[in-house]
């Protein structure tokens, strides 16, 4: 592969920025904090990228040591991207990203895409603790790994096996909290949000 461009200037946000400051590509680590994906599933939730750009970025995070690529045993026989430890190191830098454009955020326009698992990291911003959310949205069910010190921080569906608790809240409180506008707690004493389970996080988030 050809060498990476570079700013060629001694600074470390300028090395960062080399590394990651192409176009979509930190939108690529915020598919894969998901967990392994494949070029299909990234391509569907990425939507507005081409083919030959997400094939780009993609062989470029491979070769940068941010991501890796590997083949799911039979019946599967995918291939699936997936971050490296210094990949997943990325997370604070798109949460401090995020908070930094809520204000940005504004209204959903009509030719806005969304995902449920958007709505993830902002959710993770407003949450403490450890343990395993669920969350059920009128785009979809996804879940959060709070606290998780390695690995997936969160993912599409249910959780597997029991979550510490379950949050159910329809969209407009969802983007309300995305933006910055409300607290997660304060949606959930208002009853905008609703909680139920026993485990240290639900009790957390009802005893606010």
């Amino acid at each position: 592969m050809p060498p990476r461009r570079s700013y060629d200037q001694y600074c470390s946000a300028a090395r960062a920025l080399d590394l990651v400051g192409d176009r979509w590509t930190l939108l690529i680590v915020r598919e894969l904090l998901g967990g392994p994906r494949r070029y299909t599933d990234l391509h569907a939730d990425l939507p507005g990228v081409s083919t030959d750009v997400l094939a780009s970025r993609l062989k470029d995070m491979e070769r940068d040591g941010l991501t890796t690529r590997r083949r799911l045993p039979p019946p599967g026989a995918a291939y699936v991207y997936e971050l490296t430890s210094r990949g997943r190191e990325l997370l604070p830098v798109l949460q401090a990203l995020g908070e930094w454009g809520e204000r940005d955020l504004g209204a959903r326009r009509p030719t806005d895409a969304v995902r449920a698992h958007w709505f993830a990291l902002p959710l993770l911003r407003s949450l403490d603790g450890e343990g395993v959310l669920e969350v059920r949205l009128d785009e979809g069910d996804f879940h959060l790994r709070v606290g998780a010190a390695d690995g997936p921080v969160y993912g599409d569906g249910p959780a597997p096996g029991t979550a510490d608790a379950r949050l159910d809240l329809d969209a407009g409180t969802c983007e309300e909290v995305a933006r910055g506008e409300l607290a997660l707690t304060e949606a959930v004493r208002s009853g905008r949000a609703a909680v139920t389970g026993e485990g240290a996080l639900a009790k957390a988030l009802r005893e606010v």
